[in-house]
């Protein structure tokens, strides 16, 4: 049996031999992550954690919804990824943080969403790991999942076929964000993107 530690490194050593390349890998993304940050619903002054934030693409569209008086933080485990997003200037959008998302140097009730892309894939505890999201969200606070691409696009990229256990699709994720503490408000997958929003309780 992988213990947590096992998936952590295995995590950090597929991200870091991509870091370098990562956004020139999936040019095209930006504006998708700036719909899926429109639709979110952020307000001005909003505090928002970028949660598996990579090379930070979202923290810019994060910055613009949430205004100077906002406070945008993006966590990831691999510090090549947070090393390139400092390289491409993203620091400025937003406080980038060395942490696993499963315990999150946050205090509880302390943001208003999390934003996570791509991130539930990697999750070693999916219901363990979102529950430690809604901790750090004041009640009725909003998280959002999103992709880039839908799941079968995703599946197609990846030489791989969608299996009823994918926990993207909605018939899991709805279980799974409400055992969470999550309520999903939202779910659109489509190929263009995936994005499912949730409300915590």
């Amino acid at each position: 049996m992988r213990s947590m530690s096992d998936d952590h490194t295995h995590v950090q050593e597929f991200f870091t031999a991509r870091a370098a390349d990562w956004d020139t890998r999936f040019p095209d993304d930006g504006p998708a992550y700036a719909a899926a940050v429109a639709e979110f619903g952020l307000r001005e002054g909003d505090r928002v954690l970028d949660a598996g934030c990579g090379t930070g693409r979202a923290l810019m569209p994060l910055r613009a919804a949430v205004g100077a008086s906002g406070v945008v933080i993006g966590a990831d485990l691999t510090p090549a990824m947070l090393e390139a997003a400092v390289r491409a200037g993203r620091d400025r959008d937003g406080h980038l943080l060395l942490a696993d998302v499963a315990v999150l140097p946050l205090r509880t009730e302390s943001l208003d969403a999390v934003f996570a892309a791509g991130l539930i894939a990697h999750l070693p505890d999916p219901t363990t790991n979102l529950r430690e999201l809604a901790r750090v969200v004041r009640p009725g606070g909003t998280l959002a999942l999103f992709h880039p691409i839908g799941r079968a696009a995703l599946a197609a990229r990846q030489g791989r076929r969608i299996t009823p256990q994918d926990l993207r699709a909605e018939a899991n994720l709805g279980p799974l964000l409400a055992a969470a503490g999550w309520h999903m408000t939202s779910y659109v997958d489509e190929d263009a993107r995936f994005l499912a929003l949730a409300t915590r309780g």
